[in-house]
């Protein structure tokens, strides 16, 4: 398939963006004490590796001959070769001890960052991305930073230190053979270099591609029951194919391309070595020839030829941190775009409501739209009294919940005003707003605890009667009673165990628990049978009792009584009024009604 120029141009990335780099080392900071410490444990463990050839040499030069070995000569060497292996396993297990720490807490740092995030972000951001996408930009995009930068740590110092090391000790040797590693050492930088400058992009694009498949997959789990029941399978299975096919592209290309660093860097070493032993071997036959004190013996050449080894070996180690960074840091880039979204802005001013609230609410020439392009609200002006029971009816996106949302600040209003006591709801904290409201939606939500620790929800200081009063309240605690364990009874992600109704009904019974000056019930009884709703009806009035309440529902049987029916079509209010002047105007509203109501 052929690319687009400018396409192929824009992802000629250079290996990692050095604004990601900057952040990640600002992660690193409060963790400096345990990097410097991770630094000093990776020289110790490397000088007494290093030190192990030496005494192994000295050891290899006590045997002179066939049946001339120095064997009291030798123990020495060997105990010390022994001892230093020791130290540097100890300093080992240390390093990765710290490492491990390092690495862990700079992702549980990131995570924490990132979900403090999510309760920053506009509603507008949340409802526009597929929840999958940013589960995986802080689920797996942090654990993939996580894990580079243990394998960094683990291998980055060591090697470093291994090839600083090792030089020192073969400029000890042997400066010649010493100087030849030096001259064909960059060549295997060079190949390494030039190989990871080219895999950023394709591990960008695994990351992205890995994200959109998980997006996809916690779409369909959490909604197998309309797939199934539309018998969509066949096309989800199509469809899951198709991005797996692509993220097994692009992890095909990632992995292929960084892949060739380590047997192209190997190759190089190897001639590395093979030149060592080459000049190693022809000095040590002219050093026996010539005789005297400063012969470069056998035990020499063995020990340099370890040396070359372990100082080729780093080389191969870097090369596959490099790539493994690409990755991690491909990772982290999406998480700090994340991080770096807009919050919600604040655009309070000090302003306090008054104690108590009674619940004035004023629609001041209200426009809004979710979409520039889209009109939905235009010039809605509702003025409506402390304790007046208002619901909003109309067609399917005529608007309803989006008042809701304006009502709430969930939303902000594009020209106009939306005030509660007087006061522009723009200029109080939305927790103070909101905290005037209590709310129950069409769309129920219980946490993975239990029943009790759902209705605390809505009052945390609640005691135990008041809890029970609550569930009374809501015709809740038979069901509750008849559970395993009662209101102790764990439930399962969302209260799967639970039908439709129960959960909504818990999700009234929290709104018993505290006594909101303003109510917001949006769709509040749908899921819930015709008799338990009568039952619920009568629950709600004494609620309402006093208190300024918006209504949504579809079923018109359910707002009856209230003090004001505003019946809405296309955002604009058409229609206002009790449920009998509405039907005796004989207009959109009681057409409604006949329609699709009458008998209820």
């Amino acid at each position: 398939m052929r690319k687009n120029p400018s396409s192929v141009n824009q992802n000629k990335t250079k290996t990692i963006p050095a604004g990601t780099l900057h952040r990640v080392l600002a992660l690193l900071k409060p963790s400096a004490g345990w990097t410097v410490l991770s630094f000093i444990f990776s020289v110790c463990s490397v000088i007494c590796l290093l030190s192990v050839p030496v005494q192994i040499g000295h050891a290899i030069d006590r045997i002179i001959g066939p049946g001339q070995t120095d064997l009291t000569g030798m123990i020495p060497f060997l105990l010390r070769a022994g001892l230093f292996a020791l130290c540097s396993g100890l300093f080992q297990w240390l390093l990765r001890m710290i490492n491990n720490r390092i690495s862990f807490q700079v992702v549980r740092n990131l995570r924490n960052d990132a979900f403090r995030k999510i309760q920053t972000l506009p509603l507008s951001y949340l409802d526009r991305k597929p929840v999958g996408e940013l589960v995986s930009r802080v689920i797996s995009d942090a654990e993939q930073l996580s894990d580079g930068l243990l394998l960094g740590f683990s291998q980055l110092f060591t090697g470093i230190a291994t090839i600083i090391g090792t030089l020192a000790f073969m400029l000890i040797l042997q400066p010649w053979i010493a100087l030849a590693v030096v001259v064909l050492s960059p060549v295997s930088l060079f190949v390494a270099r030039f190989i990871s400058s080219r895999t950023h992009k394709y591990f960008v694009k695994q990351s992205k591609d890995r994200g959109e498949q998980t997006a996809f997959l916690n779409e369909m789990i959490g909604n197998q029951k309309t797939v199934k029941a539309f018998g969509q399978e066949e096309n989800v299975l199509h469809t899951f194919d198709t991005l797996n096919d692509t993220l097994s592209e692009s992890a095909l290309k990632a992995t292929f391309f960084s892949s060739l660093t380590n047997p192209t860097t190997r190759f190089v070493n190897s001639l590395v070595y093979a030149s060592v032993a080459l000049i190693g071997g022809l000095v040590c036959l002219s050093a026996g020839a010539n005789g005297g004190e400063a012969a470069f013996t056998v035990g020499s050449l063995s020990a340099l030829l370890a040396y070359a080894n372990q100082y080729t070996k780093p080389f191969n180690e870097i090369s596959g941190v490099l790539t493994e960074l690409q990755n991690a840091f491909a990772c982290a880039s999406r998480v700090f775009e994340f991080l770096d979204e807009e919050d919600e802005p604040d655009t309070s001013s000090g302003v306090v409501l008054p104690d108590p609230v009674r619940g004035d609410v004023v629609f001041g020439d209200v426009s809004f739209s979710y979409s520039p392009n889209r009109k939905l609200i235009e010039h809605l002006n509702v003025s409506v009294k402390p304790g007046q029971r208002v619901a909003l009816v109309g067609p399917t996106g005529c608007g309803k919940t989006t008042v809701i949302n304006l009502l709430m600040r969930f939303y902000d209003v594009d020209k106009g005003a939306v005030r509660v006591e007087g006061e522009d709801i723009r200029s109080l904290e939305r927790s103070d707003l909101r905290s005037q409201y209590g709310m129950v939606l069409q769309e129920t939500w219980l946490k993975n605890g239990t029943v009790k620790e759902n209705l605390l929800i809505g009052n945390p200081e609640a005691t135990e009667e008041e809890l029970v009063e609550a569930a009374k309240a809501a015709y809740a605690d038979p069901f509750i009673r008849r559970l395993p364990n009662g209101y102790d009874t764990k439930l399962g992600e969302e209260g799967s165990e639970l039908s439709e109704g129960q959960k909504q009904l818990l999700c009234i019974a929290r709104i018993f628990l505290r006594i909101p000056p303003m109510l917001i019930l949006d769709e509040a009884t749908s899921s819930i049978d015709t008799r338990t709703e009568l039952r619920i009806q009568e629950a709600f009035a004494k609620l309402m009792n006093g208190r300024t309440s918006f209504i949504v529902a579809h079923r018109l049987s359910t707002i009856r009584e209230a003090d004001l029916i505003l019946v809405m079509k296309e955002g604009n209010i058409i229609e206002q009024g009790t449920h009998g002047e509405l039907l005796a105007a004989n207009g959109f509203y009681a057409e409604l009604y006949k329609r699709s109501f009458d008998g209820e």
